[in-house]
């Protein structure tokens, strides 16, 4: 069939079963958005920025499990997506990202808007490739999507040059992929599995270690199987967050340096750690020396890479998560575990007494009339919007929405973990909209089933006064695309997560940090007080400057109120919840420190 090089990638996208593409146009995809022009199967989601297209495309894919699609121009439109090809590396999210090149007579002659893309994003990447022939174009983009989306899935970038989208060839978008030399492995070597089932079987505490692989994967039901086998109690990493039911009967919460009391107390006397799709990374291990000093180390993971580079692990095995837990299933044997659940069952009463005092506090702060803490606003999240899809920013309001949150189900939490990316949260919640739209009408079509949990109800955006106006213009690509998510800003008035390091370990230096400072205030301001200017800026009315709904909340009543306006008002919402300026959150491990030696409330427990 005689196409254009830019009608060929429009038909690779529907191949792939692609119905929504995140962009910014330019004059080297010019060739590439004409074509789109006459693709009406395919939403072209226009953002404002080619960091935010990137984001979208990596929310879309973590509340889809499909692959992501963004494209950028050439020159600072692909420079400017590398900060989330970054975070989708990190987190293993798979993206296919088509940027577009000048001529390849142009190439490296320092042409207007050249820059080596190929170059610049292959540190960031899975993997990428500059389409230099017409003739090969086909094969690249099969080859890229299938990269992205198997083994370990990670972003691909497809450089295309301008003359090559214009090209016109007769030809087929190929059939399958064509790697040679790309093999991962999905199946479990019998061997190292039996050691693993062996060292489970013989364990006295074992605990499992749940990452975001287990999501990736989708073996939450394999590893609700194996909690039933050995009644052991299980962990997570920020990323495994909802990977299963967040009120599990074994879940203990997430370990680390914002880990729950209980989670972190059992990882301390446990063992025997399973981690599931995990990393080890350093802020779920803290001190490495004082990780989990009484426990042999498993590891399960697609990526070879990832076993053994933070941690020593004594019993690793490379595999796909599912294929491996289907084989370990029968191996594993049940065995009296009652001391240690009653030792588990200690860890969670010593949390819930500490935090018991913080619940008669929040009792009298709302009696008072006074800012909602934290916990009470995700409590309210949980109550006005059950099962909704959940976005997170970087910051505070990431680690509190982590520790009070309740998730049903997977791909419903979405937030930035190994690159902690501020501007994540926005872009990503209206990429996982476009993806709950899709499926609904899908399902209104009958081509789909309806995503669970969805039920029509908006995806909630999660962000800090900071780290929403790292990406507030996207407010413009909501109003425009009729994506109709609620966002809500914990607003503190600071850069919430560095002022409490600032005043927890460098003596409440409050430098560079506070976001209501005006030319008044004294260089040395170390807290806020009665004179501080006025929160700025008004997030109420920059959302109805773009069209969106705005509302202010400035106690718990206030929020209730706007969070159901907001739920209700049909377009998108913005809601600028006033908080204390000095929250913090608790428990915290103090950097070099081990899991062992939490802060709670400025005390060592």
């Amino acid at each position: 069939m005689n196409r254009t090089g830019a009608q060929l990638i429009v038909e690779a996208f529907r191949r792939e079963g692609v119905d929504t593409v995140f962009g910014y146009p330019g004059g080297a995809v010019i060739p590439l958005f004409d074509a789109l022009y006459e693709a009406p199967d395919i939403r072209l989601i226009l953002v404002r920025h080619e960091q935010a297209a990137v984001h979208a495309a990596d929310g879309y894919a973590r509340a889809s499990g499909k692959v992501g699609v963004c494209i950028a121009t050439s020159g600072p439109g692909a420079t400017n997506t590398v900060t989330g090809l970054a975070t989708a590396r990190f987190d293993s999210q798979p993206l296919v990202c088509v940027t577009g090149q000048v001529a390849l007579s142009m190439i490296g002659n320092d042409a207007f808007q050249e820059a080596d893309t190929v170059g610049i994003t292959q540190p960031v990447t899975k993997h990428n490739y500059l389409a230099r022939k017409r003739a090969e174009l086909g094969t690249v983009l099969r080859n890229s999507f299938h990269l992205a989306g198997t083994g370990r899935p990670g972003p691909v970038v497809v450089d295309v040059p301008k003359d090559v989208q214009l090209e016109i060839l007769d030809d087929e978008y190929p059939e399958s992929a064509s790697l040679r030399g790309y093999k991962p492995v999905t199946k479990p070597d019998p061997a190292a599995l039996a050691a693993l089932a062996d060292a489970v079987n013989q364990a006295e505490r074992p605990l499992f270690f749940v990452g975001g692989g287990v999501v990736i994967s989708g073996a939450g039901a394999l590893v609700d199987k194996a909690l039933a086998i050995t009644e052991a109690p299980y962990v997570t990493s920020l990323m495994g967050i909802g990977a299963l039911d967040s009120f599990h009967p074994s879940a203990l919460g997430m370990i680390g340096m914002h880990g729950s009391v209980s989670a972190n107390r059992a990882l301390t006397a446990c063992d025997l750690v399973v981690g599931l799709g995990v990393r080890y990374d350093d802020r779920a291990t803290g001190d490495t020396a004082r990780f989990a000093p009484r426990a042999r180390l498993a590891h399960i993971d697609i990526d070879p890479s990832s076993i053994g580079r933070n941690i020593r692990v004594e019993l690793p095995v490379v595999a796909e998560l599912g294929e491996a837990l289907e084989a370990l299933l029968p191996l594993l044997r049940p065995r009296d575990r009652s001391a240690w659940k009653a030792e588990v069952e200690g860890y969670r009463k010593e949390e819930a007494t500490l935090v018991s005092a913080e619940l008669a506090e929040e009792k009298e702060r709302r009696a008072l009339g006074k800012a909602p803490s934290p916990r009470q606003v995700m409590r309210l999240v949980n109550d006005v919007f059950p099962g909704s899809v959940i976005a997170t920013e970087v910051g505070q309001h990431q680690m509190w929405a982590a520790q009070f949150l309740r998730f049903y189900a997977p791909r419903r939490w979405l937030s930035s973990g190994g690159l902690g990316t501020m501007g994540f949260g926005f872009p990503a919640g209206i990429g996982a909209q476009a993806a709950v739209d899709a499926a609904r009408r899908g399902a209104e079509s009958g081509t789909k089933a309806r995503p669970t949990g969805d039920e029509g109800r908006p995806v909630v955006v999660l962000a800090g006064d900071g780290s929403f106006q790292m990406n507030i213009q996207e407010l413009g690509t909501c109003v425009q695309e009729g994506l109709n998510l609620v966002v809500i800003v914990l607003n503190n008035g600071y850069l919430g997560m560095v002022r409490q390091w600032q005043e927890l370990f460098f003596s409440r230096r409050y430098s560079a940090t506070c976001l209501q400072s005006g030319p008044g205030c004294p260089k040395g301001c170390s807290t806020p007080g009665p004179a501080c200017p006025d929160f700025s800026p008004d997030f109420a009315a920059v959302a109805r400057a773009y069209g969106a709904a705005g509302y202010t909340a400035a106690t718990l009543d206030e929020l209730e109120a706007a969070a159901r306006a907001a739920k209700a008002v049909g377009r998108p919402a913005v809601i600028d919840c006033r908080i204390e300026r000095e929250e913090e959150v608790w428990p915290i491990v103090p950097p070099g420190k081990g899991n062992d030696q939490m802060l709670y409330r400025g005390e060592m427990i």
